[in-house]
């Protein structure tokens, strides 16, 4: 017996999303780069790669004496061998836009903004989580590129 047309027509357009969605999830769980965890992880969380276009990891790369404030200036092999897996690595698709976000910051971002819309301003000023930036403070896996929403935990 052949499925109906309207089952294999509605699987055809749900498909593609169910893929990206994978593909995205794939992209935050990229194995770390050593020399990227040993020195952005140093100062903050190594985010996943996947969480910026490449425009965004290259302009921050490429600005590293003033890297939000701070001298996180990096010799040019190192800084040279991050860009490329950082750029190699960067988010594509529909969630991560060509357009990178204000300042390359990720919190700036459309789709992170779309995905915390029912987080207070309040909540992100807690000591316990302090920034918006502070991905572990919700997310216990987000320094693995787990961000799974079943998994949040928002402390007090």
């Amino acid at each position: 017996m052949r499925p109906p047309l309207a089952l294999l027509l509605t699987t055809a357009l749900l498909a593609p999303s169910a893929f990206a969605d994978d593909d995205h999830h794939r992209a935050l769980r990229v194995p770390t780069l050593p020399q990227y965890q040993q020195e952005c992880a140093a100062c903050h969380m190594a985010y996943p790669p996947g969480m910026l276009p490449a425009a965004s990891w290259t302009r921050l790369m490429g600005g590293l004496d003033k890297h939000y404030g701070t001298d996180a200036s990096l010799d040019a092999a190192s800084a040279k061998l991050i860009t490329r897996w950082l750029t190699d690595n960067a988010g594509t698709g529909r969630r991560v836009s060509a357009t990178p976000p204000p300042e390359d910051r990720i919190t700036r971002s459309a789709w992170f903004i779309r995905q915390h819309d029912e987080v207070g301003a309040s909540v992100w000023k807690r000591a316990s989580i302090k920034s918006a930036s502070n991905c572990m403070a919700c997310h216990a896996g987000a320094d693995k590129g787990d961000f799974d929403e079943d998994r949040v935990r928002i402390p007090k």
